[in-house]
């Protein structure tokens, strides 16, 4: 399992990294411009091993007191040891420091373990796919 001392909150990050570990991570990822992504971060999580990104999680906030926490990534070498679940942990707490009074999450029911582990309840919501012609 990954001892706490490899977690960050906000630490050095570069676009170039979270591109690699997504690629590992995400079949199908495109290179993608992180910068706006990252500007606009109420915070983000990251964890390292001998260095190397291993696993990143962002949250984004309203400005108030709901935070919404985005693209839990860990990657393929590092799962099932508890690193999820640690930078989930990491980012909520992150998160309550700054301000927040929730943190919601949405997630495809395969996830309902995961998250229910880091400390979520299953709440109904809604999507609205913004992208479909």
């Amino acid at each position: 399992m990954i001892t706490i001392a490899d977690i960050e909150v906000d630490g050095p990050l570069t676009g170039d990294e979270l591109n690699s570990l997504f690629h590992a991570a995400w079949p199908g990822h495109q290179d993608t411009d992180f910068g706006p992504v990252l500007a606009r971060s109420l915070l983000r999580v990251t964890a390292r091993r001998a260095g190397r990104l291993v696993g990143y999680v962002n949250v984004v906030g309203d400005g108030g007191v709901h935070a919404f926490l985005l693209d839990t990534t860990v990657h393929p070498d590092e799962r099932r040891a508890g690193l999820g679940v640690a930078l989930v942990r990491a980012a909520a707490d992150a998160a309550r420091e700054r301000g927040a009074h929730w943190l919601h999450v949405d997630y495809e029911p395969h996830l309902t373990g995961f998250h229910e582990r880091c400390g979520f309840r299953p709440t109904a919501a809604g999507l609205m796919a913004l992208n479909d012609h």
